[in-house]
């Protein structure tokens, strides 16, 4: 098949995947208001990779059939291949201004990291080595749209998944047979999950303890499997003009916890199980954080270039660019950009072939840069749109309609700008305020402090695993020549 179209990806979602809505379950993902927005504009990165202008940087050579697949599926063999890996991943996050965090090159990043480290799963038996090349083959080849849940259900986080009340509180395994697995429990947070083909399932953070062996598994399986259901949190979505509601109103990726009802999982489909080691080492010893840390860095570089073109913007749009505070926050914000593309351009300058596999990992300790620094930059920029923006950002219009009304002349004359028209800067403004007051904005805020995990830890990990003897080292000699 290779590349699909936006149209065979929309086609795909039209499976009778039982997704809830508040107390609606909705039929049709592709057509109810309130996804329609974001399936289409999922759709929109699909047909972009047809498009001559496109094509040569979103897809690559498939090593099977010689047709053209998605390029975040290329197992990287050398620095041009990771280059070319990061150009994708940035064209398909400007096309949505870097507000879908799990568009589906984030996932089809983590199955080829796994197919580059097949003999991972070796140690579990041949055959489940076997099944993840294929899985692997079958995503990049039909163009799968995938994502995940990892995260137990937030209940009692003082207790381990086998000291729950519930022992089926947390995603367990019921049972096995000759076809596959029985699964039952809940897993969050499955960001897209209304809108993806498949879902991958594990347990992180992979904290297993022996006791909890019922919980150690790792498989993917087609959202609209029997018995698995999609609850879905309030959505985002803004209709009306988009105008009104920029970046609500096509780009809400929609949240869910996911809740498996005795689900048969294929053992096709099982990549590892009931081995409590493998499946806790599962991020480290498959190399995943090297290429996905790639993939999120890029991502977030394309969100805050918007954001600091916006911010430069709406300094313009009221005449203070000049004024030296805020040319300080403009270079502040600047300098954002500066050190994630830094990290990114970094990690490929250091790469190195992994003589395991001879595949090309970029290095891990500047692609750490954006983990730790994000949770830190995002709330950083929220806050400079909020201190530029002031309370211009409360008198807006309730539309942009208005403009068409009888208190059209009002508008013009008391909302223009230092050099722009009163709708233009009315649709910058609007654009800002969907960034920081509205519930979408919100949560792309709890997205960026948290995605990769707790910010805390995150940064008490990257100084664990520094390399900091050398600098060490230094101060020792320095104090021996004293």
């Amino acid at each position: 098949m290779a590349i699909r179209t936006g149209a065979a990806f929309i086609a795909g979602l039209r499976d009778n995947r039982e997704v809830w809505l508040g107390s609606e379950r909705v039929k049709d993902v592709t057509t109810h208001p309130l996804f329609r927005p974001s399936v289409e504009s999922l759709a929109r990165l699909y047909d972009m990779q047809h498009e001559t202008a496109y094509r040569d940087v979103l897809t690559y050579r498939s090593p099977s059939s010689g047709q053209p697949v998605g390029a975040s599926f290329l197992i990287p063999r050398t620095r041009a291949d990771l280059a070319h890996r990061r150009q994708m991943i940035k064209t398909w996050a400007d096309a949505t201004c870097g507000m879908m965090g799990r568009s589906a090159d984030f996932l089809n990043t983590m199955v080829t990291a796994w197919a580059a480290k097949s003999d991972y799963f070796a140690q579990q038996s041949p055959e489940c080595a076997e099944r993840v090349l294929r899985y692997y083959e079958h995503c990049r080849e039909r163009d799968v749209f995938l994502t995940h849940a990892l995260i137990d259900p937030q209940v009692d986080r003082s207790k381990n998944r086998a000291e729950q009340a519930d022992p089926y509180q947390c995603l367990g395994i019921v049972d096995e047979n000759k076809q596959g697995l029985v699964v039952r429990g809940g897993k969050m947070i499955a960001t897209a999950a209304p809108f993806a083909d498949e879902i991958l399932v594990w347990p992180f953070p992979p904290t297993l303890t022996e006791a909890e062996v019922r919980y150690a598994m790792v498989f993917i399986i087609p959202v609209a499997t029997p018995g698995l259901k999609i609850i879905c949190r309030e959505s985002f979505t803004k209709l009306g003009q988009a105008a009104d509601h920029p970046l609500s109103g096509r780009f809400d990726e929609m949240d869910a916890v996911a809740v498996f009802d005795d689900v048969l999982v294929p053992w096709e489909r099982v990549f590892l199980h009931k081995d409590v080691r493998l499946v806790a080492q599962l991020y480290t010893g498959t190399r995943i954080r090297e290429l996905t840390a790639q993939q999120t860095n890029t991502r977030f570089l394309s969100k805050i270039e918007f954001v600091y073109g916006l911010l430069c913007h709406m300094a313009e749009a009221i005449g203070v660019q000049n004024a030296p505070p805020v040319q300080e926050t403009l270079g502040e914000a600047a300098t954002f950009i500066e050190i994630i593309k830094s990290s990114l351009l970094t990690a490929e300058l250091q790469a190195e072939v992994d003589p395991s596999n001879g595949v090309m990992y970029p290095a891990l300790q500047p692609l750490q840069i954006g983990r730790t620094w994000a949770p830190r930059m995002y709330p950083r920029l929220m806050e400079m749109v909020r201190r530029i923006g002031a309370g211009g950002l409360m008198q807006l219009p309730a539309s942009v309609d208005a403009f068409d009304s009888p208190i059209g002349p009002d508008l013009e004359k008391y909302y223009r700008g230092a050099q722009i028209a009163a709708r233009e800067k009315v649709g910058l403004f609007k654009l800002a305020w969907d960034l920081v007051g509205s519930d979408f904005g919100s949560r792309h805020l709890l997205y960026e402090l948290f995605y990769a995990g707790d910010p805390s830890l995150l940064m008490a990990g990257f100084h664990r695993e520094f390399d900091k003897r050398a600098c060490m080292d230094r101060v020792k000699e320095f104090l021996a020549t004293t």
